[in-house]
């Protein structure tokens, strides 16, 4: 309690191209992690296999998608391929009003847009597999896609991948628990930085 008390909420946003791993370090950390709770994005996608409504996104029409985006409510969206993607802005500003520390598992345009709206309260995670041959093996071992699909996913992740050097840190996905121990040392890092103190705070009273 004392920790929220002394500064405001943390945004930790990861990104990286498809087939990196992000989704999977970013359900471990969640779980590992005290205190990093998820925020859950709006998309207008039909849901995967295994995926919840409420917990893995909010599956939504087009025209509620709009809807919400055109009142304002969302604090960034982007149209990945055939679908439109958002992060509802009002559980962001409650979190970091409160002391609470969100993660958002998000794409690049997203997380600029967050930035931009956001800038004195996020932290920004790049991840990357160790080679693009590995990305290509992980996309294809999916088995979820057609070809045509996993090549334009390859020639997207290509072009993605040079957006590296926009964020903060970066994770090179090799060995899943390394992954998630460098995302604790970062989300550690940033709750002990003096910059996100709340101003006039004191560490102790004379």
């Amino acid at each position: 309690m004392a920790a929220r008390r002394s500064r405001r909420g943390i945004i930790f946003i990861v990104s990286a191209p498809s087939g990196a791993g992000k989704t999977t370090i970013s359900r471990a950390a969640l779980k590992s992690i005290a205190g990093l709770e998820a925020s859950v994005s709006l998309t207008t996608r039909a849901p995967r296999e295994g995926e919840v409504d409420g917990l893995d996104y909010h599956f939504v029409s087009d025209e509620e998608f709009r809807r919400r985006q055109q009142a304002g409510e969302l604090a960034e969206w982007a149209r990945v391929f055939d679908s439109s993607y958002g992060t509802p802005r009002a559980p962001l500003d409650r979190a970091i009003a409160d002391g609470r520390d969100m993660l958002l598992d998000i794409d690049i345009q997203g997380a600029r847009q967050l930035r931009a709206c956001y800038p004195s309260d996020t932290a920004t995670i790049f991840v990357l597999p160790p080679s693009f041959a590995e990305l290509e093996d992980r996309l294809r071992r999916r088995g979820t896609e057609s070809e045509a699909a996993i090549e334009r996913r390859l020639k997207r992740a290509r072009e993605e991948a040079r957006a590296f050097p926009e964020y903060d840190y970066l994770i090179i996905n090799d060995d899943r628990d390394e992954s998630i121990r460098g995302l604790a040392a970062i989300v550690e890092g940033e709750r002990l930085r003096v910059a996100r103190m709340r101003e006039g705070f004191v560490p102790w009273k004379s």
